[in-house]
């Protein structure tokens, strides 16, 4: 029986190589995507947790001050969550438009142009 060529050899070694290194790429990928999302989700989490955090600890000190126990901490704990949800929209917001300007295209799928208003995503 015939020896296989060492040239045929090193090209099907190659390819085995280059199939390995695409396959890893894609999972380093994904992976890096995953931990950016959780990364995410926990900024959003922190956000909430500290506009709560701050509008309780504002609310408590001025009820001791103010010798007014329950009202100013529930009015300034709200106000935290308030400011915890709007902040959270804002990163939303932000993440999403980070999102757009790389994919060209929005959570719906339709295709935006750079500088195109609300209006003009379905022609209207």
């Amino acid at each position: 029986m015939a020896e296989p060529d060492p040239k045929d050899k090193l090209k099907q070694l190659e390819a085995r190589i280059e199939a390995v290194k695409r396959a890893e790429a894609g999972a380093k990928a994904h992976q890096e995507e995953h931990y950016s999302q959780a990364n995410l989700a926990w900024r959003m989490v922190t956000e909430m947790v500290a506009g709560l955090g701050i509008g309780f600890g504002i609310g408590y000190g001025l009820d001791v001050v103010f010798g007014t126990m329950p009202f100013l901490m529930v009015l300034f704990t709200l106000l935290g969550l308030a400011a915890g949800i709007k902040v959270m929209m804002r990163s939303a917001a932000e993440i999403q438009q980070k999102q757009i300007a790389q994919t060209g295209k929005d959570v719906e799928g339709a295709t935006r142009t750079p500088g195109a208003s609300e209006g003009d995503k379905d022609g209207d």
